[in-house]
């Protein structure tokens, strides 16, 4: 049975929340085993030949309950509940205090503060390929059109005054060929639905909507690179130590191990990415789909 999700007291005021800005959302093939170590025993996760669909959402909003802010979702992969599948969230990365506060006790994410540092540097230009063309046809094209800027942005997870290097995003910005409002993409209204919780803060499984109304064209997958000093240790051996583990561990291994394998996820392979522009989200409020019984994952 569905019910209400946690009351909200945060300075976001009462749901729906609103956002507005622009976003990257990119899909990748992520391996299933790195996947499941984010997802709750009692979710199948839907997969095929070994790998599930996780990828990065990374948003600037400009307007939005915490103000301006930026915001990293590193998404594990795709669950399945029936009658209907959602993202789960391996990790969420805000350069707001209140954005993460809000996000860790009303909607059960894993959220972290983090540093995201922005740098435009000028590349040249390259010749259109033929999978701009077939996009044209679909009214997404005019949108791999030759590179002008290629815009860094760093990510840091924040520790008190520590940073912790978590990866680096290389996005190419283009030059627009065709009037402004056309080359933008065309105008689409989609809801993303997520589960959430299962968390320290929210230990049951919340069910949530986002609901996007934005222009939306494909452009070059972003290159992502891992952090400047390669983390300790072997990912794929961490994960088959946590299939052994017990997930109250709350040694320090175990919390890099979760850092490690978001940045697995984040380096996986790229498939297709979306720039959001005039971007208007609705957030409504959570609801419980399920009491967890088992103890929440620790990662942090």
């Amino acid at each position: 049975m569905e019910i209400e999700g946690p009351k909200c007291t945060s300075g976001y005021g009462k749901p729906p929340w609103i956002f507005k800005g622009r976003a990257l959302y990119q899909l990748h093939l992520v391996k299933a085993q790195t996947a499941r170590a984010f997802i709750p025993k009692e979710f199948k996760l839907v997969e095929a030949f070994g790998y599930t669909l996780g990828g990065f959402f990374l948003a600037s909003y400009e307007d939005s309950p915490a103000g301006v802010f930026d915001e990293l979702v590193v998404i594990a992969g795709i669950v399945w509940n029936p009658p209907t599948s959602c993202a789960w969230a391996a990790r969420v990365l805000v350069n707001s205090d209140q954005a993460c506060d809000h996000g860790r006790k009303h909607v059960g994410l894993p959220s972290q503060v983090a540093r995201f540092s922005k740098r435009i540097t000028a590349v040249q230009g390259q010749p259109k390929g033929k999978f701009n063309g077939f996009l044209s046809m679909m009214g997404l094209g005019a949108t791999l059109c030759s590179p002008k800027n290629s815009m860094d942005v760093q990510v840091s997870e924040m520790e008190g005054p520590s940073a912790t290097d978590i990866c680096n995003i290389q996005i190419a910005t283009h030059v627009p060929t065709l009037k402004f409002d056309k080359w933008r993409g065309p105008a689409i209204k989609l809801s993303l639905p997520s589960f959430s919780g299962h968390t320290e803060q929210i230990p049951n499984i919340l069910k949530y909507s986002c609901h996007i109304e934005c222009r939306v064209r494909a452009v070059e997958p972003a290159k992502v690179l891992g952090p400047s000093i390669a983390p300790k240790g072997n990912t794929e051996q961490a994960l088959e130590h946590h299939n052994c583990q017990s997930v109250n561990s709350e040694s320090e291994e175990w919390i890099e191990n979760g850092r490690n394998l978001s940045i697995s996820v984040m380096l996986s392979k790229p498939i297709i990415a979306l720039e959001f522009n005039c971007l208007k989200m609705r957030v409504e409020a959570p609801i419980v789909v399920s009491d967890c019984s088992e103890s929440p994952l620790k990662f942090s």
